[in-house]
């Protein structure tokens, strides 16, 4: 499929994609925050702005924790494409290899039993 119909489908996929990253960012930040309020519910003796303070700074933290897994996970998975994407090409030749020296094969046999 080419052209406009393709262009829109990628287009699409890629918007969905997005719409995909975005919600399940907003659920880790959700996440983060309930256990920022979790950690602060168990030390009773902090004031407010302690409280808010420290879940400010573990939300953050979390973030950022998250952010630094995700892109190692990005990474490898350009990483496992780059490979599998070499790996492919390798068997590609193989089997084009192969197909042609069979063919060859079958060609000079053809031939040998004509001249025969």
């Amino acid at each position: 499929m080419s052209g406009p119909g393709r262009q829109e489908a990628d287009l699409g996929g890629s918007l969905g994609n997005e719409v995909e990253g975005y919600l399940l960012w907003q659920a880790r930040v959700a996440e983060a925050e309930r256990r920022a309020r979790e950690f602060c519910d168990e030390l009773d003796w902090l004031t407010t702005a302690q409280r808010e303070e420290i879940e400010r700074r573990y939300v953050a933290d979390s973030l950022r924790r998250a952010r630094a897994d995700l892109e190692r996970v990005a990474a490898r998975c350009v990483s496992l494409r780059a490979e599998y994407e070499h790996r492919y090409e390798v068997l590609r030749r193989r089997c084009v290899g192969v197909a042609l020296a069979v063919c060859a094969g079958f060609t000079t046999v053809a031939t040998l039993l004509l001249v025969l």
